[in-house]
């Protein structure tokens, strides 16, 4: 049984602290000690870590940590578990306005919703959307974002402005897209040198940046040429970074690619040359076996959305099968809820519900793995594997207090599967993006998210209303009104 009472690492025991406040949680550098620090090698009690820098400095037991920095005043955290922050490996910021529009809706949208959608966002309206989005993602527990790119006809800097003023790590995509067909209407104007020249110039641009990681985005394989899709693949690889692409995540678009190619978008990829390690393969929800070989031997990454597909889907990613082969892949929320913990809970759901009930798999990953790919899995799909995403001395100092004191945990027999299954959002105590604390209680720290949450509402109902967007479902009154009167 895990212990999550209160304790005082000298006697044992103790009266109950005063509550935590803001204050105590800032500072050069901090010596935190939790009930329970979740480490690469599982949950760890009486361990303590030092913060400094945007670091991790020391993690280790308490009574060692304190010993060896004797300047330090500990901070106890009875009742709390301190974690690695989530990684949304799959995001749409500037689609924050829009996020309702899809319900109901048949899978394949981002023609009808999404390209207008974007497309009718000025500057101001851009910046707001993404600054909203990252707002919902801290107060989710995520502190690292993947943006897959924006097609709002701004400086794709007003988003990178938006999460860095919100506080999140942001693997910040560049569309590139020089196909045609791309349904993006800035295509026609880019010619492939032209849309390489702004991929180097993307890349160089967030150079040092602490918050900012720059990457290549492709929508889809066909809007982009072949000789642009292989060569932003060799951009990303020199850069260390990854490229983007939404493949294999609806039958519309395999069939595209089989008419058009006579192969599926993920071996149209290989073949052009656009496979390995850089690549960020978004969905990937219909798989073939071989496929499933291809993307293991080739150390392809997956963003596993299992929310995007129970809202909007045509299949689940057979990720436990992924966890096996050793492919590598993170959780993504595809812009549709910015909470962790529940993107945790469905990812194990799904994978339940799609294969474990008919295979008579009761364990599903047995927790630990969904943990697992939320926090470390997830940065290393994108591309941050080396920075963040890990408990451990020298990592950014990404993470998580969760208040485990409450109803949910109290009595803890299992803590990993406990904060897959049971964990929620409102048991975040403090959000920290390199070492710094971001949000407390569910608010951000030195800016108003009251405010922010004003102003979009003002802003994206006017952007709605001039973008075009075309439903086929109504509201779900309107479907009700219809159901009535039949």
């Amino acid at each position: 049984m895990t212990d999550l009472t209160q304790y005082d690492a000298h006697a044992g025991g103790g009266p109950a602290p005063e509550a935590l406040r803001p204050d105590q949680l800032t500072g050069e550098v901090r010596l935190l000690e939790p009930a329970v620090v979740m480490t690469p090698d599982g949950p760890k009690e009486r361990y303590a870590v030092v913060v400094a820098d945007g670091s991790f400095l020391a993690v280790g037991p308490a009574a060692l940590l304190e010993r060896d920095h004797p300047h330090l005043t500990p901070l106890r955290l009875p009742g709390h578990v301190l974690m690695p922050g989530f990684v949304d490996a799959h995001h749409h910021l500037t689609q924050s306005f829009g996020s309702a529009l899809a319900f109901g809706e048949p899978s394949e949208i981002f023609r009808r919703v999404w390209v207008p959608l974007e497309g009718a966002l000025d500057e101001e309206s851009a910046y707001v959307a993404a600054k909203l989005a990252a707002l919902e993602s801290l107060r989710g527990g995520f502190t690292t974002v993947a943006d897959a790119g924006t097609r709002a006809p701004v400086d794709v800097d007003v988003v990178a402005s938006a999460t860095r003023d919100a506080g999140i790590r942001c693997v910040l995509g560049l569309v590139c897209h020089d196909a045609e067909d791309a349904g993006d209407p800035a295509v026609p104007t880019r010619t492939p040198a032209e849309v390489l020249a702004r991929a180097e110039k993307h890349l160089a641009r967030y150079e040092g940046e602490e918050l900012v990681h720059p990457s290549l985005a492709v929508a889809v394989p066909e809007a982009a040429t072949a000789h642009t899709l292989r060569a932003t693949a060799r951009l990303a690889a020199e850069a260390g970074t990854v490229v983007q692409i939404h493949v294999n995540e609806h039958l519309a678009g395999v069939e595209r690619s089989l008419v058009r190619h006579g192969l599926r978008p993920l071996e149209y990829l290989r073949e052009v040359g656009a496979v390995g390690p850089q690549l960020l393969a978004a969905h990937a929800t219909l798989v073939t076996p071989a496929e499933l070989t291809l993307l293991a031997d080739t150390g392809a990454a997956v963003s596993y959305n299992p929310v995007a597909s129970a809202w909007k889907g045509n299949a689940v990613a057979p990720a436990t099968t992924m966890a096996e082969r050793g492919i590598r892949f993170g959780l993504g929320t595809d812009g549709t809820r910015g909470d962790g913990f529940r993107l945790m809970e469905a990812a194990e759901f799904a994978q339940r519900l799609a294969y474990g009930l008919a295979t008579g798999d009761s364990s599903c990953g047995a927790g630990w793995t969904w943990l697992e790919h939320a926090g470390p899995g997830g940065a290393d799909a994108v591309g941050l594997g080396a920075l963040t995403g890990r408990i451990e001395a020298g990592a950014a100092a990404d993470f998580l207090l969760v208040d485990a004191s409450g109803p949910e945990m109290r009595a803890s027999w299992d803590l990993t599967w406990e904060l897959v299954r049971r964990g929620n959002r409102d048991q975040i105590t403090a959000v920290f993006v390199a070492g710094r604390l971001r949000m407390f209680q569910g608010r951000p720290v030195g800016w108003d998210g009251r405010a922010l949450v004003r102003r979009a509402a003002e802003l994206a109902g006017k952007v709605v209303g001039r973008a075009g967007v075309e439903r086929v479902h109504r509201t779900s009154t309107d479907a009700r009104e219809r159901s009535a009167a039949r």
